[in-house]
Parts: structure tokens; C-alpha cells; sequence
């Protein structure tokens, strides 16, 4: 068995989706001055790698806290998507095996925090939900272009309760010839749109 862990350091002054809060970490108490440590943290629920619940988008959809825990947690597979040009889209095409019950990993190869990634297109979006997908991962600020004017695959996805993973790291790492399980739980926030969660992977 091994772990492999799929998350972002969450540091000061790290990418963030535009108009996002920016992130801050640092002391707020110290051993010398109050005997122990405690770190502050400035950062918005979707710093770093997080999860989207469906709030994100709409007010009358589940939050974080009204998601059954089966989200975050199960066999995941990795599409490969790498190769693609600057914001570009992913089409349905790369996504016929996948079925219900499945994490679907997307690996653009993109450098963290870029925004030239390439997206999910609406179709794939559309066929992963037809699919009974409900947990859908990507290695990029968004499953949408960034900046975008719409979100299309974000409207798909989360209008079916699903949820979504983003600046997720190392999915080149993951084997094709093994069973991959990945769990990325999110912190239990009342009422939340989405949290930072450490996203770790198991080998079987």
C-alpha cells in the first residue's frame, strides 16, 4: 500500500482563482512570546486544493455539510489530458470507460496556478453526470477557463449535486495499472460553498 498526496502546500502568497482572497500564514502566537504556537490563516474556501459543493453556484443547492461523506471518498481513475494547448477545451471523447461510482481524475499537466489551463468542455461535463459521476477532479484553478464569463461545466456538474475537486497536484504520479482510491474530505463547515481539503491517493 502506498499514499501519494495530491494537495498544495497552503503558503502565503499562493495562487488563487481571480478575485479570490489571497492567502496568509503566519504566527499569531509564538512559544517564545505566549508559550505556544498557533499560526493565523487569511485564505477563502476554495485556496489551494479544495472542493466545490454545489452552493458554490446556486443558493437553493446543498452545501458542504448536506453531501453524503461518499463524495469525497472511493476508486478513482485518471484521464489523461495532458498535451493540450493553452486553453483549449477537454472533449467527451476522453471519457467513454468511466462509470458511476467513479472518482475521475483529470490531468491537464498544467503548472499550478497557471491560468492558460485547458478546461472541461460542456459535453464532457454533460456525459460525465449522464454517466453517474459524481466527483470529478482536476489539476487546474478551475473545471472552467480562468477568468470565465459562464461556467458551464461548473452548471453541469454541481446543478446534479456532484462535487468538484480543483488544484489538485501529482496526478501524473498515479498508475494506470493499479487500483487508485482517493479521499479529499473537506472541513465540516456550516452552511459551507466549499473548503481546502488534503487530498491523498491509495495504492492498492
Amino acid at each position: 500500500m502506498e499514499l501519494i498526496d495530491l494537495s498544495a502546500p497552503i503558503e502565503t502568497g499562493m495562487p488563487v482563482y481571480p478575485g479570490d482572497p489571497e492567502v496568509s500564514v503566519g504566527p499569531a502566537l509564538t512559544v517564545a512570546r505566549d508559550g505556544v504556537n498557533v499560526l493565523g490563516l487569511h485564505l477563502g474556501s476554495h485556496s489551494g486544493t479544495h472542493v466545490d459543493a454545489p452552493f458554490h453556484l446556486d443558493d437553493a443547492l446543498p452545501t458542504l455539510d448536506e453531501l453524503p461523506l461518499e463524495r469525497f471518498h472511493g476508486p478513482a481513475v485518471v484521464v489523461d489530458a495532458r498535451g493540450r494547448a493553452p486553453r483549449s477545451p477537454i472533449g467527451a471523447e476522453l471519457f467513454g470507460h468511466v462509470s458511476a461510482g467513479m472518482i475521475v481524475l483529470v490531468a491537464t499537466g498544467w503548472p499550478f496556478g497557471s491560468r492558460d489551463h485547458p478546461f472541461l468542455s460542456a459535453e464532457a461535463a454533460a456525459l460525465l453526470v449522464e454517466r453517474g459521476v459524481r466527483t470529478v477532479g482536476i489539476d487546474a484553478l478551475s473545471v472552467d477557463p480562468t477568468p470565465a464569463d459562464d461556467f458551464p461545466a461548473h452548471e453541469a456538474l454541481l446543478r446534479a449535486h456532484a462535487v468538484i475537486a480543483e488544484n489538485l497536484v501529482g496526478l501524473d504520479r498515479l498508475p494506470a495499472d493499479r487500483p487508485v482510491e482517493v479521499s479529499m474530505f473537506p472541513l465540516r463547515i456550516a452552511g459551507g460553498d466549499g473548503s481546502p481539503v488534503r487530498a491523498v491517493a491509495r495504492i492498492g
